[in-house]
């Protein structure tokens, strides 16, 4: 990483980090179970709409970083495949767009009880450098499994606030690509957006930061590709959050 591709983290007052793919690889664990649900539901499925294998394309195109339910929603949509919306109470085993969230929730669930997860080392660095700057840290995640996720990879105590799919829903926030989860962690925090620093792997994460005015928007390429998070508004992009500490490398 270039010198001047550092930021200033002096110059800000806290930073807001999505979770899956910035501080733990369980994006990983969300593909495969988003693809395992998806493709058992597209070769039962009888109807109208492309029954065609779901893919990791259709994973960063439409449900990477998007609230549970608006992922299978949009992903549907562009197969053509309508179902009715349902509700949160539905079974598993539900053939509705609340039914298939629902149950792509029980199959990253039964993986994180079974495999556990540890967060990626840069970004342990980068957490230690932020906290001897004693700078105010959030998780901000689509997921309503952040606490338990963080819980798991012993970072609970790391953020200061969470702001993930249940607060939003609790306080009526639109998900990502809307800033407004983002603008009311750094509320939390007690600063604005022009004061507070966002680090996003998802195109729809990336896009909520530039939406709501931040001083940075850092894209961490796991797969979305530089040229991509730059499109969404990435002001920097990084493959690891390494790079982001003074004299740090991603090797």
């Amino acid at each position: 990483m270039n010198p001047d591709q550092q930021l200033a983290w002096n110059d800000v007052d806290a930073v807001l980090f999505d979770l899956d793919g910035v501080v733990t690889p369980t994006a990983e664990v969300h593909m495969r179970a988003w693809a395992e649900m998806f493709n058992a539901f597209l070769e039962s499925y009888a109807g109208e709409g492309d029954r065609a294998a779901y893919t990791d394309a259709d994973y960063f195109a439409h449900v990477d970083g998007k609230p549970r339910y608006d992922g299978v929603r949009d992903f549907l949509e562009s197969r053509g495949i309508t179902l009715p919306e349902g509700t949160t109470e539905d079974p598993p085993t539900a053939e509705t767009v609340r039914g298939l969230g629902n149950r792509k929730n029980d199959a990253f669930n039964a993986v994180l009880a079974r495999d556990g997860v540890t967060a990626y080392p840069g970004s342990i660095a980068l957490l230690d450098h932020l906290r001897d700057l004693d700078l105010p840290l959030a998780i901000v995640s689509s997921s309503a499994n952040a606490p338990a996720v963080l819980e798991a990879a012993g970072l609970l105590d790391r953020f200061a606030t969470v702001v993930d799919g249940r607060v939003a829903t609790e306080l009526g926030l639109p998900g990502k690509p809307a800033p407004d989860t983002f603008v009311h962690a750094a509320e939390e925090l007690g600063t604005t957006p022009d004061r507070a620093v966002v680090l996003e792997d998802a195109v729809s994460g990336v896009r909520a930061g530039a939406a709501g005015g931040f001083a940075a928007v850092v894209g961490v390429d796991r797969g979305a590709g530089e040229k991509v998070l730059r499109e969404a508004g990435a002001t920097l992009v990084v493959r690891d959050l390494a790079e982001l500490v003074p004299g740090g490398d991603a090797g």
